[in-house]
């Protein structure tokens, strides 16, 4: 049974990984679907410090080791959009945009995002003054004023992450005084570069191309106040929450009237051999801990559900395969290499799929960029005998310094990344080789259908920093679009090398693309853009 598992466990934040180590360890075949990226929203968050056990890490180290835990006991992971699902039989099936899997249980961990308060503005503005990630966007606002929204933990903590690049920062609690533990409200409270307006809601905001005044109220005594900038610019950020990610992958299970799952005490739906775990359930505290513990009790009741379906259904135990992983492949080469032996490793099983060759063309100017440009191909080629480069002078008005991938022939595929391909956009670059040499993601019929019918020439810039966790998804699914189709031209900027292009498009937030004269602003997938670009 090829593609029948144990468990699906939805959701690869905090709450499905702890759910995935607790049954891979069990040895039961466990099948973990992120839609974005492992680790989930905490993995934009610098600090965690409350962490019981762990003194100070970051999201995005502390989710790497649960993933890696959950991996070596065995735990899979497939990067797929879970689309519907068919809860109400004993073998349950998980329909996504990467093919459909069964399992004798399910655990829905898909987690909430930010909520939009719904100023008047708000939604106008979002890229341009609005934002609603501070490690994403928050240097896009050094030296400039920042409001914050909200007065929960996220609020208070990116607040005070924001004063590394703000000149000050206003917090608008719409309550008397913070939710979150004092410790933290005290920290901002104290902060010097931090004034806190109480019982205070943000009414409005506009100004032209980009933000130029914002209006907000006591929300007591009904005073508005004007904040304007007429020379400069400023930025509102919104933590107020959030809300429950949902949609037909939960059609038949029980909610509340906000969206949340309800569940009992050992996180089971109203569905048998169907738990729910972390943000997406109904709780008082959303915090890490509280999601590892929902995902560590959802896996040990389905771990008995599990049991009891094999025996009943004369099942043989499936296997499970435990791998040797490395304690932190994600760490830089201790020699200063751009790529460290761990992440070769990592790399060698997808190089080895290639079933084309292909020319990487660098087309590079004086400029330190290009420098790291050559070092970064100098090390990424010799991995794979199907991989190639080659050297072509250009300047800033080619947009180089850039890699251009192409066939072996030298034909362009289309795709172009401006500037080094590091950080979060390393994995997005890897990902659009092995589109363009094979055999690539898999991709469903009627998406490919329609990437390939699209007529004429089209041509996205895609803006994008290489420290945002939100960009990779739309870099991966544009150069999808431009391997596809050879009318696609995709070119993607790290907003860093290419201030200009900010200035020109008054971008003030990532990832961002800019096709035919408009500017669209957040995340896309394949689907999204083939509507946008259609």
């Amino acid at each position: 049974m090829e593609q029948m598992y144990d468990v699906i466990i939805i959701g690869g934040g905090p709450a499905g990984l702890a759910a995935a180590v607790y049954m891979a360890r069990a040895q039961y075949k466990t099948l973990v679907i992120e839609k974005e990226k492992i680790g989930g929203l905490i993995t934009i968050t610098s600090e965690v410090v409350n962490y019981p056990g762990v003194l100070k890490t970051s999201g995005k180290e502390l989710t790497e080791q649960m993933r890696l835990q959950a991996e070596s006991f065995g735990a899979e992971f497939l990067l797929a959009e879970a689309l519907e699902s068919k809860l109400d039989a004993d073998i349950k099936e998980v329909r996504t945009d990467k093919g459909t899997f069964k399992a004798l249980g399910v655990i829905m961990a898909m987690g909430a995002v930010p909520r939009q308060v719904g100023f008047t503005g708000e939604a106008e503005y979002r890229g341009r003054g609005v934002a609603y990630c501070a490690t994403c966007d928050g240097e896009f606002f050094t030296g400039l004023d920042v409001f914050v929204v909200g007065g929960g933990f996220a609020a208070a903590e990116e607040a005070i992450f924001l004063t590394r690049y703000a000149r000050h920062v206003t917090v608008l609690v719409r309550g008397d005084d913070f939710t979150c533990a004092g410790s933290i409200a005290d920290e901002v409270k104290e902060h010097e570069q931090i004034t806190v307006l109480y019982n205070t809601a943000m009414v409005e905001v506009g100004g032209g191309d980009v933000l130029r005044y914002a209006v907000y109220e006591n929300c007591v005594t009904g005073e508005r106040t004007r904040y304007e900038t007429p020379d400069a610019t400023f930025g509102v950020f919104v933590f107020a929450g959030y809300v429950p990610v949902g949609g037909p992958v939960l059609e038949g299970l029980a909610t509340d009237c906000e969206g949340y799952l309800v569940t009992d005490g050992d996180q089971k739906t109203n569905l048998d051999g169907v738990y729910g775990a972390g943000d997406l359930c109904i709780k008082n505290l959303r915090q890490v801990v509280t999601a590892v513990s929902d995902g560590a009790k959802a896996a040990t009741s389905l771990e008995k559900y599990a049991a009891a379906l094999h025996t009943r259904l004369q099942l043989p135990r499936f296997e499970v395969t435990k791998k040797q992983v490395e304690q932190n492949p994600a760490a830089a080469a201790d020699d200063g290499a751009f790529i460290s032996e761990a992440i070769k490793g990592q790399l060698a099983p997808v190089f080895n799929k290639f079933t084309e060759d292909l020319l990487l063309r660098a087309v590079l100017d004086s400029s330190a960029a290009a420098t790291e440009i050559r070092g970064f191909l100098d090390e990424l080629t010799p991995l794979s005998s199907h991989l190639h480069w080659e050297e072509v002078a250009g300047a800033a008005d080619d947009g180089a310094p850039y890699i251009e991938i192409c066939r072996a022939a030298g034909a362009s595929t289309g795709f172009r990344f401006h500037g080094v391909p590091g950080g979060h956009e390393f994995n997005s670059f890897i990902v659009t080789l092995y589109n363009a040499a094979g055999p690539g993601q898999a991709i469903s019929a009627e998406q490919l259908a329609a990437i390939e019918g699209l007529t004429g020439t089209k041509k996205l810039q895609v803006v994008i920093s290489l420290s945002c966790t939100m960009c990779p998804e739309l870099v991966m699914a544009a150069g999808r679009l431009a391997v596809e189709n050879s009318g696609i031209e995709v070119d993607v900027f790290d907003i860093n090398l290419f201030p200009g292009l900010r200035e020109q498009h008054a971008i003030m937030s990532v990832p961002c693309i800019i096709y035919d004269g408009r500017v669209s602003f957040g995340k896309k997938n394949i689907d999204e853009l083939l509507k946008l670009i259609s």
